[in-house]
């Protein structure tokens, strides 16, 4: 039976003072959809105006809206700009800088044109057993702050709690590079067993180049996980608390910066004690001079 067939006898049996449900039931459609061309009927006043109307609404397919051409350049040119950002960051990238809203199904339907995708089943791949230490130097993990146009990049020792801090202007796989440098070759002894971070920009290209230098092993933590993090992001949390806030800092600021937690970390080692250390500073006053 034809659309417009039962919407006539949708309309005769209406007339006739069937209830809606039992015309639903006789023409083989939702209750809804009844309601809708008897309003419809009702709102036109006859049905010969109604079905004309249904009629020029039903020809021919509808065009699929195409998504716009430059839009499309913009949110290629995002990814690229930001390291193979995801969905999510080209979205925040998108309104900052354009001032356009777009859905995350949109712009990955959109990199799907350019780009191979990682799915959704490698992305949460099993990563093994969250690595635990039983003795120094067995697990570094390490992250980043954003602190407006400074990043903090940080790092601790799972098992001593030793940590190391390093301030740039950017968050690249450079600056990365910088920082596993300078933490292993004035903290952690120059090498450690397993280093473990996030998947950030920051910890690739020229970090992964020289990470095994290092490390024995570099383990990239599952997305979203806060807990296989959980020493690094604790000590966090004390940096902004104790040391330098939960403000925003300009470029111009480093070198104060710089200064305020070269401070921190000589009391953070020296003086403030560790519950897990039994109380006592990570590094005795004795032994080790910063």
């Amino acid at each position: 039976m034809q659309n417009i067939t039962k919407v006539s006898l949708s309309w005769e049996l209406h007339q006739e003072g069937i209830p809606q449900t039992h015309i639903a039931a006789r023409v083989g459609v939702d209750r809804v959809t009844i309601y809708r061309w008897l309003k419809g009927i009702q709102r036109v006043g006859n049905l010969e105006e109604f079905l004309d109307q249904y009629l020029s609404a039903k020809r021919g397919e509808r065009k699929k809206r195409k998504i716009d051409g430059l839009l499309k350049v913009w949110v290629w040119e995002l990814r690229e700009k930001y390291r193979d950002c995801c969905g999510q960051k080209i979205q925040y990238f998108l309104k900052r800088e354009r001032g356009l809203d777009l859905g995350v199904k949109t712009i990955y339907k959109i990199l799907g044109e350019k780009y191979i995708l990682r799915t959704r089943w490698k992305k949460n791949q099993p990563r093994g057993p969250i690595p635990e230490a039983l003795g120094p130097r067995e697990v570094v993990q390490m992250d980043t702050i954003d602190f407006g146009e400074v990043f903090a990049f940080t790092g601790i020792d799972i098992f001593s709690k030793e940590t190391d801090i390093l301030l740039r202007p950017s968050l690249t796989g450079f600056d990365g590079y910088l920082f596993l440098k300078q933490s292993m070759e004035r903290r952690f002894n120059k090498y450690v067993g397993l280093l473990q971070t996030d998947g950030g920009p920051e910890f690739k290209e020229e970090f992964v180049r020289h990470v095994l230098e290092y490390a024995g092993r570099h383990r990239i933590a599952s997305p979203y996980k806060k807990n296989e993090q959980s020493y690094v992001e604790s000590f966090n949390r004390s940096l902004r608390k104790e040391c330098l806030g939960w403000g925003k800092f300009k470029v111009k600021e480093l070198p104060s910066l710089t200064k305020e937690v070269e401070e921190y970390l000589e009391y953070y080692h020296k003086t403030r004690p560790h519950i897990s250390l039994g109380m006592r500073p990570p590094i005795k006053e004795d032994t080790v001079a910063y």
